[in-house]
């Protein structure tokens, strides 16, 4: 028994602002947009700023290295499991920092656009 007087109840969905936006910013990346390239050029500017960051640590390590054994001549000299210390740094454990720094870099992008699509995508 239902009483005329009472209004039928209404559901209040507050999600509906959110999509709204959502699509609005996804909008204007595919449109290409002046807001949609704004965000698309901070999303390069903070891969860039992590390819210059690891880059400049890779120069310094493996470039100051020739520049160390010139410097001090006698440490090229020293030997380490049979081998020169140059060709044991530079010749066989330079593969391993690079592959850890480029496996470095992979999930640090990775993570950059996981952040972009969050803040675009909000979920």
């Amino acid at each position: 028994m239902s009483d005329p007087a009472v209004p039928p109840r209404v559901r209040v969905d507050l999600s509906a602002r959110r999509s709204v936006r959502l699509d609005r910013t996804v909008r204007e990346i595919e449109e290409q947009t002046r807001v949609g390239e704004v965000l698309v050029q901070g999303l390069i500017r903070a891969q860039l700023g992590l390819a210059l960051r690891l880059s400049v640590v890779v120069a310094a390590l493996l470039g100051g290295l020739p520049l160390l054994f010139a410097v001090v001549p006698g440490l090229a000299a020293v030997e380490v499991f049979g081998l020169r210390l140059p060709w044991l740094l530079l010749g066989i454990l330079a593969y391993p920092f690079l592959y850890f720094v480029a496996r470095l870099y992979v999930r640090q992008a990775e993570r950059n656009e996981q952040d972009f699509a969050e803040f675009v995508g909000g979920s």
